[in-house]
């Protein structure tokens, strides 16, 4: 079964051609598209019960088988700490928010398929009548392979010019978007104002959508999702083999007033960091869960002080479950039980503040920090060492986050190893470029790719 998954893979090559580049700003081969986040924020209790919620899910969807710059906003998808693109599509051009999410491959959008759409707000869905560019795919175009179909989808009459592909993509929850798979042309806003136009680009046009994961609040007024993932049908595979296989980003802090911008880039964005700054460590694949990036976790320090940690703590099991994965939609950061127990208790022991009066709902460590001008230089530090030799040392404000005033709680969580894998949240990223490179099959990290928050 295995080996058909890496076949199905290698065919998409060929199935799915890459996206067709009209115009790139700057003549660089590749996009900066900034990152947008929505407020209000959710609290950290919030924040805690979204991240648990889509861990939960996407736990459950285990299955057996040249450079563009746009800025990120964060929104929410069976999760508290996604971010937007701002993606208009179709010519003319239709701008939607699109959640950014290395943990599902889909490009899709709400679409409707009205005449008169008076009654539908702009940009909060798609009209692909109004688009001159909207060509659904045949369902035996060989693309339609790469997507799932409904149990009910109308037979495939390869007579009839006009038999489109139907699609089906369910969420663990139930929620679901369904419609037409398709091709568009689509213009992303770069950090320089000019525009990316691209052709072709593979998405579907969902015209009925179901359940909280999509349409509750949790998903917070967004317009679709980019799939950022490791299959063949995600933005970054679609975009990656026309800008070098490779996307990173840098997420900055979000509390700050006003806050500075998170971007999102697909392709080699040679003047974000040299490749001699960043720490590399592989990347893994868990045949069960292809889409996720997965990175081997080795080591974890307190201040210096390497944690007696069984290594079989961090493997993946035949299974599929354990291991570690780097998620831009999970906010906090979660570690397999045995290992969290440690972590914990050596932070405690090493402790220089006063425990808060009240633990905040759903925390295990909450200090007092009254008085404390800095007390990011008090709180004990964290190192954690990857496959490869890659450190990474995020600073306390990476894992330690206000509650309440002067009150600060440590933003990791349990997990079990059984059931689940660990996590390094997008709280955790704050201040560092992450790197995906996806030909080289590795995962890169540096401070110095991004401003300091």
């Amino acid at each position: 079964m295995f080996p058909l998954l890496y076949l199905c893979s290698f065919l998409s090559l060929f199935l799915l051609p890459p996206a067709n580049l009209a115009a790139v700003s700057n003549d660089k081969k590749y996009l900066k598209l900034p990152l947008l986040r929505k407020s209000p924020f959710p609290s950290p209790t919030q924040a805690l019960a979204l991240d648990t919620r889509r861990l939960h899910f996407l736990s459950l969807r285990r299955k057996p088988v040249p450079f563009v710059k746009s800025p990120v906003v964060s929104g929410a998808s069976s999760g508290s700490g996604q971010y937007f693109v701002d993606l208009r599509i179709g010519q003319p051009p239709q701008s939607l928010l699109l959640i950014a999410d290395t943990g599902s491959d889909l490009v899709w959008v709400k679409c409707s398929a009205c005449r008169n759409c008076s009654h539908h707000s702009p940009a909060t869905v798609f009209f692909p009548r109004h688009s001159s560019t909207f060509s659904p795919a045949h369902c035996y175009d060989p693309v339609c392979r790469l997507v799932p179909k409904p149990g009910r989808a109308p037979r495939c009459n390869h007579t009839r010019i006009h038999s489109t592909c139907h699609y089906e993509y369910g969420y663990a929850d139930g929620s679901l978007t369904s419609g037409l798979f398709a091709r568009e042309t689509t213009s992303l806003k770069t950090s320089s104002g000019k525009e990316a136009k691209l052709k072709s680009v593979a998405f579907g046009c969902g015209f009925r959508i179901s359940g909280q994961s999509v349409s509750g609040t949790s998903f917070n007024g967004a317009n679709g999702v980019m799939g950022l993932g490791r299959g063949p049908i995600s933005f970054a595979s679609q975009l990656g083999r026309r800008f070098g296989n490779k996307f990173s980003y840098c997420l900055m802090d979000y509390t700050l007033s006003p806050p500075p911008t998170s971007y999102l880039i697909i392709g080699d964005g040679g003047d974000a960091v040299s490749v001699s700054k960043l720490f590399f460590t592989p990347l893994l694949t868990n045949p069960l869960s292809p889409t996720f990036y997965y990175v081997k976790l080795k080591s974890v320090f307190v201040d210096g002080a390497k944690l007696r940690i069984d290594p079989s703590i961090w493997e993946i099991d035949d299974s599929g479950n354990g291991g570690t994965v780097v998620d831009s939609g999970t906010t906090l950061a979660f570690l397999a039980d045995p290992a969290y127990r440690l972590v914990i208790a050596a932070v405690k022991q090493r402790m220089k503040l006063p425990n808060a009066d009240e633990l905040t709902p759903g925390f295990d460590l909450c200090v007092n920090v009254s008085g404390i001008t800095k007390p990011e230089k008090i709180l004990p530090r964290l190192k954690f060492e990857f496959s490869g030799g890659a450190v990474f040392v995020p600073p306390p404000r990476n894992y330690f986050i206000e509650t309440e005033e002067q009150i600060q709680c440590l933003a990791i969580q349990s997990v079990n190893p059984k059931v689940g894998f660990s996590v390094i949240g997008n709280l955790m990223q704050q201040g560092f470029l992450f790197e995906f490179d996806r030909d080289r099959s590795r995962l890169g990290f540096s401070r110095r790719g991004c401003a300091l928050p």
